[in-house]
């Protein structure tokens, strides 16, 4: 059996509890430690998720040559200076989404890799996620014919507590759409026809002036497909929905429609033949252990990932036209 692959995350917060948890299913071949500036807190998320190792920082597991990847899981505005760091000693990387602030860190990034040989992939887990990929497959096999309209929704009433990072838009990069709405722009980007870039335009309704969530929490983004299809994505944090989550989304064709659960639990497709009613994939349904897979065996093979820099780069020009048209700065700083 081959060695397994190494990670140390660099941060342990809520999205490395995610990552862990689905990472017990990937045992031996992934194997984890937790580096942190609080040394109990990486010691206890080490227990927890029943890791290798403890870091006291960020830079003990970046030196440590035990180490073969780092996961970059802090806030946004870090992240350009670990993933830099991590490169400069070798060490491949998963920079978690939004990756960089702008166009200009994606460059330096790509610099810094390609100097480096390494694999950086960008943590798009929505890209893996059985929806996105059996979407993809829908479309190229024809099922609704050319695609004509495409309508994204993604609304629930998730606010952020006072204390949240989040509600720092120097810590985050922005609002809630680039923190958050980028995950959703990948997916409508990613069905196979592409976004033209020059016809995005974002709508940004104002923010609400009380509560202790205080970021801009809503956008709407219409946009055009290289083969001549339009669509629109409706996003928002501060609107209720059924069940506190669910809500559908469609793609129209024209030869039929599909209609699917935005969060990925099901799908109706109605085209040529018979309607057929699938349940995309349940137990990844989020995508985070297909795309350790595919971050185990770009490293393995020295490849590229699916979603390489290159293709999360493709992502920040359509956010940072988003908010050029919506009147904002995509990436607010202090």
């Amino acid at each position: 059996m081959p060695d397994p692959l190494r990670l140390a995350f660099l941060g342990c917060g809520f999205i490395t509890a995610v990552h862990s948890r689905n990472l017990q299913r990937l045992r031996p071949q992934i194997v984890c430690s937790y580096a942190s500036r609080d040394a109990a807190r990486a010691a206890e998320y080490c227990r927890t998720h029943r890791g290798i190792g403890s870091f006291a920082d960020y830079d003990q597991a970046i030196e440590d040559p035990a180490v073969d990847a780092v996961v970059v899981a802090v806030p946004p505005k870090f992240h350009l200076g670990l993933t830099l760091r991590a490169l400069a000693k070798g060490k491949h990387v998963l920079v978690e989404k939004p990756a960089f602030l702008n166009l200009d860190d994606y460059g330096t990034v790509l610099a810094a890799r390609d100097r480096a040989r390494r694999v950086v992939l960008v943590g798009e887990n929505d890209h893996y996620k059985p929806l996105a990929v059996t979407l993809r497959r829908l479309l190229a096999e024809g099922a609704i014919g050319e695609l004509v309209f495409g309508h994204f929704t993604t609304i629930v009433k998730r606010l952020k507590a006072s204390d949240d990072w989040r509600n720092d838009e120097a810590m985050a990069g922005g609002d809630a759409f680039f923190e958050e709405g980028i995950h959703w722009l990948h997916l409508a980007g990613s069905l196979g026809p592409r976004i033209v870039p020059s016809s995005v335009r974002g709508y940004r309704p104002p923010a609400s002036p009380g509560g202790p969530d205080r970021r801009s929490k809503s956008m709407m983004v219409a946009f055009q497909y290289d083969n001549g299809a339009a669509a629109a994505l409706y996003y928002s944090r501060e609107i209720p929905s059924l069940l506190k989550g669910a809500r559908l989304s469609k793609l129209f064709g024209r030869d039929g429609i599909i209609t699917f659960e935005s969060n990925g639990s099901l799908l109706l497709a109605r085209g040529r033949g018979w309607p057929r009613l699938l349940v995309p994939g349940l137990r990844d349904i989020r995508g985070y252990q297909a795309m350790y897979r595919d971050f185990h065996r770009a490293i393995s093979a020295g490849r590229a990932p699916e979603m390489s820099l290159e293709r999360a780069r493709d992502d920040q020009e359509l956010m940072e036209r988003v908010y050029a048209t919506a009147g904002g700065d995509v990436a607010r700083r202090a």
